[in-house]
């Protein structure tokens, strides 16, 4: 899943270039702050769970890299305002230390300060994701030139931030193609964060003995459809070169066919 996770953001990053050469003069300019709110996270540790509530975990940057909450990790009040409460699929931004942009899918936790909760009213999530990730580099280099203790960027930073936004048709269109790749990105990380928790409440009862496995007959091959396909590849019923590649799949395409079936099974 991280895998295909790192395909849908190279194809996001490839279709956005595309749309940048697509602007013109009926394009707005606007700045960052005009298309999102950036939310700056809570001091949490001023907002201590107190008996019986359970609390939530605490969002800090450590959490965000790794992209789950641990049993480690501080908690704070379930009742904390909405604005600073993360659920999975909220953009979360690192502004201080290490510069960081990532879909949350770690489940509920109270966000920290140095983090933003990145939102808007107006435009979908994918727009402001890609806009703010066009200018992270240049966030990168401004932390850096400001790193006497720690690099960090300022609001205004985000003030100056250019945006263009289309016309709403346009935008409308341009959804249709690239909030599915987002929706895809966040599902993945959510599926993934579930298989974690059912492995790891599985694995103890099985190294116990607990569940017997012992009598379950697994399928001849988990994942038959791609399992036919190859077998069809391999007895030349299908040709790969039959197959419609798009452009930016050549180089998927060149590999397989010079490595035979063995590469065409990795690549898909």
């Amino acid at each position: 899943m991280r895998r295909a996770n790192g395909y849908l953001a190279d194809l996001l990053d490839v279709q956005f270039r595309q749309i940048l050469n697509e602007t013109n003069d009926d394009w707005k300019r606007v700045s960052l702050l005009d298309i999102a709110s950036y939310k700056n996270g809570l001091a949490m540790q001023k907002f201590r769970p107190e008996s019986p509530d359970e609390g939530l975990p605490v969002l800090k940057i450590r959490e965000l890299g790794q992209g789950y909450c641990g049993t480690d990790a501080e908690r704070c009040r379930s009742d904390i305002d909405v604005s600073v409460t993360i659920r999975d699929g909220d953009l979360v931004f690192s502004w201080s230390g290490t510069l960081l942009l990532e879909f949350w899918a770690g489940g509920d936790a109270g966000l920290n300060q140095h983090l933003f909760k990145v939102t808007s009213e107006n435009y979908p999530s994918w727009f402001y994701y890609m806009w703010t990730k066009h200018h992270l580099r240049r966030f990168i280099a401004l932390a850096k030139d400001r790193a006497t203790t720690m690099g960090h960027i300022k609001r205004s930073a985000l003030q100056e931030s250019e945006v263009l936004v289309p016309p709403e048709d346009t935008l409308a269109r341009l959804t249709e193609t690239m909030q599915p790749i987002v929706d895809e990105m966040i599902g993945l990380k959510i599926q993934a964060r579930n298989l974690g928790e059912i492995r790891d409440a599985l694995l103890p009862k099985l190294m116990s003995g607990e569940i017997d496995i012992s009598n379950i007959e697994s399928p001849t091959q988990l994942n038959s459809h791609l399992y036919l396909l190859l077998q069809r590849f391999e007895s030349s019923v299908l040709d790969i070169r039959d197959l419609t590649i798009d452009d930016e799949d050549q180089s998927v395409y060149q590999n397989c066919v010079r490595m035979g079936s063995a590469g065409f099974y990795s690549a898909l």
